[in-house]
């Protein structure tokens, strides 16, 4: 178990304290039993990879149960498609360029304040187990940090039983039960042979060869461990009798490891599996939502349906309101970056309910994926197609270079995003107006491009030893290990609101927040 307090923080303790303290108001729901929040998230799942959500092929059954007692959202969208920056947003409750670590490795400022530090202090155990890539910031929040992968064991999972069984009866717990699967590279895994190469659908943007099916099931496989373990998590709840009052959410971290998913902002990239079980707020099974939800709108709901009053510094706000209601609508619009994940990048993204809309501020280079992805089997068949000429054109996205500056999607006739609308004779009306929502939220939210961004790491067309040398090949490019300027923390004003969130909920927004004080908003 790691030292929860290390030296170098105690100096920010007591600035911490006072900030949580005045959070921390005393208000008659807080004399209700506050529930157990227990969050399982997953590394590099895509939305649309769990039986649930309709994939025939991945078992995951497990999850499918807990879907179908409670709220399966469809419509929940990640700030970025990169592990760290996305870790941090979700629990910090800020976009990626709010929290000082826009960049994948980077950590937000000592100083920032989390979901289970602000649980902490309202009487609340919390525990971290799995992996973490977060930050120190973060590692104040937790009563117990276990992130040793001798402890956690393959797939970073097999601690979570035994934290759910040592947990004090005499105060409410949160988990932050953080998987290392599915990340590359594959392992060993008891659920290995699963799924059968032969009974599976490769995606249309893949190649359907032997190479990109073995990797396909290897993925599914490690889906089938993560939700395994979720299923004796649940066991044991229920064997404490802590389960009825226990808020489980499950989601991911960015989309799954392959070419066109991890590191992009469409959908396989940026949308997540998001399903919330708590029988004791959940007005129905079986429940759908297609409302639009951001992962900075997630510790503000777990302190929410915690009791504790909001925080201003949150940019996203509690959707409580769809455990009630399923079909109410919530958001207008979500948000969505791309920043440095291996390569250099730099893209935001917005969407309303039916149309996607991006910008790219570096056009000139094509989005092969992350390093892992590149170095993948997946890749190298779709490189090889590339190379033979039977690359379909859907398939050969990733090579694109340069790419549109912008790029309009029609969601509900391109599911995938593969008919850039402004390539197009006539531009639907949404390009004007998302336009002008992306570039009102980087105003408010202070998100300009640097002059100084994060070049490359690696070389983005890896090299493979093929003379028979015992010395490997080095893969690092020129700028590996330095890093560019990027975006601290910035204010910014309430009017966004009245834009980004559905009318309906905007009087009950403002009402509960004090403006006086507001740091953060949208």
């Amino acid at each position: 178990m790691k030292n929860i307090t290390p030296p170098y923080i105690i100096s920010y303790f007591f600035t911490a304290l006072l900030i949580i303290q005045s959070y921390s108001c005393s208000s008659d729901k807080n004399k209700v039993t506050p529930p157990n929040l227990v969050v399982f998230i997953a590394d590099d799942v895509s939305w649309d990879d769990l039986g649930c959500y309709g994939n025939e092929y991945v078992q995951s059954p497990n999850i499918d149960l807990l879907a179908s007692e409670g709220i399966i959202f469809k419509n929940a969208y990640l700030t970025t498609s990169s592990c760290s920056p996305s870790r941090n947003s979700i629990i910090s409750g800020r976009y990626p360029h709010n929290t000082g670590a826009a960049e994948l490795h980077t950590m937000p400022p000592i100083e920032m304040i989390s979901l289970p530090e602000i649980l902490k202090s309202n009487g609340y155990f919390t525990l971290q187990a799995g992996k973490f890539h977060m930050g120190d910031y973060a590692i104040r929040g937790f009563d117990e940090v276990h992130d040793d992968r001798e402890v956690n064991g393959k797939g970073g999972e097999e601690y979570w039983e035994k934290a759910v069984e040592n947990a004090p009866n005499d105060q409410p717990f949160f988990m932050w039960f953080a998987s290392y699967d599915a990340h590359r590279a594959w392992g060993e895994n008891q659920f290995t042979g699963t799924h059968n190469v032969d009974q599976i659908k490769v995606p249309e943007y893949l190649i359907d060869g032997p190479e990109t099916r073995l990797d396909l099931v290897n993925y599914y496989d490690e889906i089938t461990r993560f939700d395994h373990y979720i299923g004796k998590v649940v066991e044991k709840l229920k064997e404490k009798g802590t389960y009825e009052n226990t808020v489980i959410v499950i989601m991911a971290d960015n989309g799954r490891p392959f070419p066109h998913s991890k590191t992009r902002v469409n959908h396989q990239g940026i949308k997540t599996p998001f399903i919330i079980h708590y029988p004791k707020a959940i007005a129905a099974r079986n429940a759908v939502s297609e409302s639009l939800v951001s992962a900075v709108d997630i510790a503000p709901t777990l302190i929410d349906l915690a009791g504790i009053d909001p925080l201003e510094r949150f940019q996203g706000v509690s959707f409580k309101n769809l455990l009630l209601d399923p079909n109410d609508k919530f958001r207008n619009y979500v948000f969505a970056e791309h920043n440095w994940h291996d390569y250099e990048a730099y893209e935001r993204m917005v969407s309303n309910e039916r149309y996607m809309y991006i910008k790219n501020e570096r056009p000139q280079f094509a989005q092969r994926g992350p390093l892992d992805a590149v170095n993948s089997p997946t890749y190298a068949e779709l490189k090889k197609a590339l190379i033979d000429g039977i690359i379909t054109e859907r398939q050969a996205d990733i090579f694109l270079a340069p790419r549109p500056k912008e790029e309009l999607y029609d969601l509900i006739n391109d599911p995938y995003q593969f008919n850039n609308l402004m390539l197009g004779q006539e531009i639907p009306a949404a390009h004007e107006e998302l336009k002008l929502m992306l570039k009102e939220w980087s105003n408010a939210t202070g998100d300009n491009l640097p002059e100084n961004i994060t070049k490359d790491w690696y070389l983005r067309e890896p090299v493979k030893n093929t003379n028979g040398m015992k010395t490997k090949t080095s893969n690092k490019a020129k700028n590996y290990n330095i890093r560019g300027e990027m975006q601290d923390l910035q204010t910014m004003p309430q009017e966004l609101m009245r834009k980004v969130l559905f009318n309906k909920h905007i009087n009950e927004i403002f009402n509960n927040f004090h403006w006086s004080t507001l740091i953060f908003l949208l």
